[in-house]
């Protein structure tokens, strides 16, 4: 059975289109208008083995947050969507990336609460049009949209491109791991039995 989730969403703000397959190999097509975010959709992408395709069309003449904000409320829809009532998935997912002089590690767990904890000191820079604080926002929109914990730690690092990107490849890791399925789980990962 296919996991794929497929979302479009139109705002006074922004029009998206996106869709995820979960049982991808890491192939994407992202086009946001914000040359850094395109770059780092890629790579969680890529990390997370999800095929992802991304088209949005913002109010870049603003700033970029909206459409960041928007995209990240788009993959976590089509996130919850794919994982569907989560029967047999690992649920947990954890990943422990250096990129560099930076070491990042993020957590997740596909508990159906919404949580993000964001232990990533930023310095306010611009990388393209991408603000670094749109890096919080965009995990935000994502973890509350997808109902998850969703916990990003930097235990050092000083390049703000390689912060993020540490940050962003380690989801991808983290996510690959919680949505894999477990061979020894035939239910829904929790003893409630419902997620």
């Amino acid at each position: 059975m296919s996991r794929i989730g497929e979302i479009q969403r139109t705002t006074g703000e922004t029009k998206i289109s996106l869709r995820l397959d979960l049982d991808g190999t890491g192939t994407s097509e992202i086009h946001t208008g914000v040359g850094f975010f395109d770059h780092m959709l890629t790579l969680l992408s890529k990390h997370g083995c999800i095929d992802l395709k991304v088209r949005a069309e913002g109010d870049l003449h603003v700033d970029a947050h909206h459409t960041v904000e928007d995209v990240g409320i788009c993959l976590g829809q089509a996130l919850k969507a794919a994982v569907g009532d989560k029967t047999g998935i690992r649920r947990y997912g954890h990943a422990i990336v250096p990129m560099d002089e930076t070491l990042a590690t993020v957590a997740v767990d596909l508990s159906g609460r919404p949580a993000l904890v964001w232990k990533v000191d930023l310095p306010h820079v611009l990388l393209g049009n991408f603000q670094s604080e749109l890096g919080e926002e965009f995990f935000r929109g994502f973890s509350n949209a997808a109902a998850m914990n969703l916990h990003a730690i930097i235990h050092h690092g000083s390049n703000t491109h390689h912060l993020l990107e540490a940050v962003f490849k380690a989801t991808g890791r983290a996510l690959r791991m919680a949505v894999e399925h477990d061979p020894r789980s035939t239910g829904v990962p929790s003893t409630k039995g419902v997620l």
